[in-house]
């Protein structure tokens, strides 16, 4: 049992001695070769670290300047309708379900940018002939994004602190002219297309009232017949919120199908308009229809002068009611909140955002100090292989075969 053992433990020994004397390295190895190379590994980590400190003097401060906006949060319904126009009120579609994209999407628009760029000359500023660089680099200072509260943060980075404030107000400032262009929520798109409409009839009435000034100039007259002019004021009423029902019918088209509600009452609506149209010009002409027959009983100086008069009657019935839909759809984006309200102006930065010296110093410590431990952990692989006489000779034969032939 005793020689059993002994046997053992000679074959222990044996095994040791082979691993001692091959590649491995153990916990013990690796601690002296830190000691051995420990003033290396300071001497080169501080070096870096001085190095990486002088190098961040040279990077400019930069500084960054913050505003908050608050978008519209809920968008309302649509408003009470006039009696003139029914449903026109409701042509402008569904409210919007997240309007913090659609500002934010508005802010990094081309056209938001262009107009800070002539602003501020940001071409001579970033020292960039293309507008597309201008651009690109203007969007890489800029940062908008949108917090969990739903409040826009415009941030915006520049060498020159008084710049960067003064870019990210001019981002609130040209957001504030954009929607009070484009229509965003309902009331905005109604909003909209009165205004159009309401300046179109405008024109449209100058026009009007100077032909009849025309006609009265080479006529010389000047009153009508007050029955034939009361007939014509009539016609011409009606005639008006046809047309503005019709207008009102055309927009419904666009988002609404034949069986929504406010389209069939509006169809309704206009086919009654349509029937009072029919009577008024009867009921002038004897049961006979169309007014322009017993328009024919005037004198023929004074029919240019009726059929001016019935244009400029009908061009101000009609801008008369688009007006009141114009301030109707005004007061409904008042209600929404459709202004963008300033939380924070940009204010001018005095404290840099970067660069971060210490933390980049500190960085660059870390990663020095990690390489020269690799550097001096292969350095000990490399003499403990080498000093290996089977290791020695594959390492020449690698070398031979490494060559260029």
């Amino acid at each position: 049992m005793s020689e059993e053992m002994a046997m053992n433990k000679d074959a222990s020994l044996h095994k040791r001695e082979n691993f001692d004397g091959g590649d491995s390295i153990g916990l013990l190895d690796l601690a002296i070769a830190l000691a051995k190379n420990k003033k290396m590994i300071i001497v080169f980590t501080v070096l870096v670290m001085v190095v990486v400190g002088g190098l961040t003097l040279l990077i400019p401060n930069r500084f960054t300047a913050r505003a908050q906006i608050l978008p519209p949060q809920s968008q309302s319904g649509s408003s009470a309708l006039l009696g003139q126009l029914g449903s026109l009120t409701g042509l402008a579609g569904g409210a919007l379900k997240n309007p913090n994209d659609t500002y934010i999407g508005m802010l990094g628009s081309r056209t938001v940018a262009d107009n800070i760029i002539a602003q501020f000359k940001l071409d001579q500023v970033y020292d960039k002939k293309s507008a597309t660089d201008v651009r690109v680099q203007l969007q890489n200072a800029s940062s908008i994004l949108s917090s969990k509260e739903n409040v826009i943060m415009i941030d915006v980075t520049d060498e020159n602190p008084k710049l960067a404030a003064d870019l990210a107000n001019a981002y609130v400032a040209e957001l504030q002219k954009l929607t009070s262009t484009v229509a965003v929520t309902e009331a905005a798109r109604r909003r909209l297309f009165f205004e159009k409409q309401l300046q179109k009839t405008k024109n449209d009435l100058l026009q009007a009232e100077v032909n009849l000034r025309k006609t009265q100039e080479n006529t010389g007259l000047i009153k009508p017949n007050e029955q034939a002019e009361g007939v014509i004021k009539a016609a011409a009423s009606v005639k008006a919120e046809i047309a503005a029902k019709e207008v009102a019918l055309g927009a419904l088209r666009t988002f609404a199908t034949v069986n929504n509600p406010e389209f069939q009452r509006a169809q309704t609506e206009l086919a009654g308009l349509r029937a009072q149209l029919t009577k008024i010009e009867r009921g002038a002409n004897g049961g006979q229809g169309d007014i322009s027959v017993a328009i024919r009983a005037i004198p023929e100086v004074g029919l240019e002068y009726i059929r001016n008069l019935r244009e400029v009657k009908y061009q101000e019935t009609l801008l008369e009611l688009f007006a009141k839909q114009f301030e109707l759809a005004k007061v409904d984006e008042a209600k929404e909140g459709a202004l963008v309200q300033v939380l924070d102006p940009a204010l001018v930065p005095d404290k840099k955002a970067s660069p971060k010296r210490s933390l980049l110093v500190l960085l660059a410590g870390i990663v020095a100090f990690m390489l020269s431990l690799l550097y001096v952990f292969f350095r000990e692989i490399k003499t403990k292989m080498e000093n290996n006489p089977e290791n020695a000779s594959r390492l020449a034969t690698l070398a031979h075969y490494m060559k260029w032939r």
